[in-house]
């Protein structure tokens, strides 16, 4: 199994298992206080949404500029002048923030300003733990920094909000406990990239002046940064918890954390595959990486859709097991159905972004990352202000910018470079999981949930087995086999 093969694995496992920390939380432990979740999930998105305006795109030119400079014997000089900038950053940053309400008076009565005390150092810990992030991808080494960027949030989460519920303890403590685990993450990282190649501290200029490389680096990273404005996830988030309150954002985040569970794949593949994708581009070979494009858009498509079908028929029953028996969320189920299907469409479109953010035409992809971000934001307004759905209004708003989104992607790439994700096994897919999500929603209905719950669920996988065995759509053999198994337990 190859190394892509085999750390995309691995992430995707260290993923399912921050999944189910996450899953367990959100059933049995965070219904239990929306508002004080609500808190916790304004607080580090709010933060994730800032981080650009720090970083300025200085993360994605370590990966785009890294093997050149590598074969120099700069990388630690790039490093050691990122970390420098990301720090003066924030020094402007902190300032043009705390001179705001003298430009903006509002500003004041945000929920921002009013948690500054803890949103503005994570900011610091996030731009700092974004640099590393990149720079030790390109290593094809992602497993441990995805334990330490997947798992860690989710205990900081999970223990701030048992301290404030459980033990009692005061809302400030709480996010004292908060900091300190995004603190643990950023040593992490240090202590992972100093195992990867010693770190060496060289903040000498004279490489970036040669040739101007800084202009170019400074350019890539400007349009690194604008590109970054297309979060949805923290500007709904951040909208939301401002404009609708904290326990409407509570409830949306639960909600997110059963979505989520079907993009999982996504993230390890994409990873690990960026490297790939810019040598396919350094050396014109549109045949490989049209193939590679289709091979990875299924895949992930063909995972994600297989868990969509589940939580869809799983969903009702698995209410019935969160404190108050989850009706809050039952009331909310069509965003399930709306925002999963968006999901599917974005995995069905593969890493279009990717093979434009690393091209030429990077420009291109801030263009449109821009328009995502916008349509993002008048919508949810649109929907906040003068209807009455509320978070299903989030729900639609977020399915229609990432659908135009992607769409907009799939149709630049396939005249630019003559790629695309689909394939016509992803309709035999799509047909497969339609049937068994009909087939399981039709049969009985027992009085016990957890009978439901299960196997319902249950039938969905075998008849979706049952589909790709004769279909032969996703080559199942190649994962359970003891060979692959023994390679993914070399955790290197």
């Amino acid at each position: 199994m190859s190394v892509v093969a085999r750390q995309g694995f691995k992430y995707s496992l260290i993923g399912y298992i921050g999944v189910l920390i996450g899953t367990f939380s959100t059933i049995f432990i965070f219904p239990h206080d929306f508002e004080f979740y609500g808190k916790l999930r304004y607080i580090l998105p709010t933060a994730e949404m800032l981080v650009p305006f720090v970083v300025l795109g200085i993360s994605y030119s370590n990966v785009k500029f890294f093997g050149k400079i590598k074969e120099d014997g700069k990388h630690q000089n790039m490093l050691s002048l990122s970390l420098l900038a990301i720090l003066i950053n924030f020094v402007i940053f902190t300032f043009v923030f705390f001179i705001s309400p003298y430009i903006y008076p509002n500003v004041l009565k945000s929920k921002a300003w009013e948690n500054k005390e803890i949103i503005l150092p994570l900011i610091l810990l996030l731009s700092f733990c974004a640099i590393f992030n990149k720079y030790t991808s390109n290593f094809k080494r992602i497993v441990v920094s995805n334990i330490i960027d997947n798992l860690i949030p989710k205990l900081a989460n999970l223990g701030a909000f048992c301290l404030f519920y459980y033990a009692l303890l005061s809302e400030n403590i709480a996010f004292a406990f908060l900091f300190g685990m995004f603190a643990l993450m950023l040593t992490g990282y240090i202590f992972y990239t100093n195992k990867l190649e010693k770190i060496k501290f060289d903040f000498s200029t004279d490489y970036f002046k040669k040739d101007n490389l800084w202009k170019e680096f400074f350019n890539y990273s400007f349009f690194g940064f604008l590109g970054t404005f297309g979060s949805y996830l923290a500007i709904n988030s951040f909208m939301i918890g401002e404009f609708l309150g904290m326990e409407e954002n509570g409830i949306y985040s639960t909600l997110y954390g059963l979505v989520s569970f079907i993009s999982i794949p996504q993230l390890g593949l994409f990873n690990i595959s960026a490297p790939i994708i810019s040598k396919n581009l350094a050396d014109g070979d549109m045949t490989e990486l049209d193939r590679f494009h289709k091979k990875t858009s299924l895949t992930i498509y063909f995972l994600g859709a297989v868990l969509f079908s589940c939580i869809m028929v799983g969903f009702p029953y698995l209410t019935h097991f969160m404190p108050n028996k989850g009706g809050s969320l039952r009331l909310y189920e069509p965003v399930i159905w709306i925002w999963g299907s968006a999901v599917l469409a974005d995995l069905a479109t593969g890493f279009n972004g990717n093979i434009i953010s690393l091209s030429k035409y990077y420009r291109f992809n801030i263009i449109v990352m821009l328009l995502l971000a916008g349509l993002t934001v008048g919508l949810n307004w649109y929907f906040i202000n003068y209807t009455d759905l509320s978070l299903i209004g989030i729900a639609l708003s977020t399915a229609i910018s990432v659908t135009l989104y992607n769409l907009i992607k799939v149709v630049f790439n396939y005249f630019m470079f003559k790629v695309s994700p689909f394939s016509i096994e992803m309709i035999f897919v799509s047909i497969i999981c339609t049937l068994a999500i009909t087939v399981a929603i039709v049969l009985p209905v027992f009085e016990n949930n957890f009978i439901n719950l299960i196997y319902k669920p249950a039938v969905v996988l075998l008849l979706i087995f049952i589909g790709n065995h004769f279909t032969k759509i996703f080559p199942i053999e190649d994962y359970l086999n003891m060979k692959f198994f023994k390679s993914i337990m070399k955790f290197k």
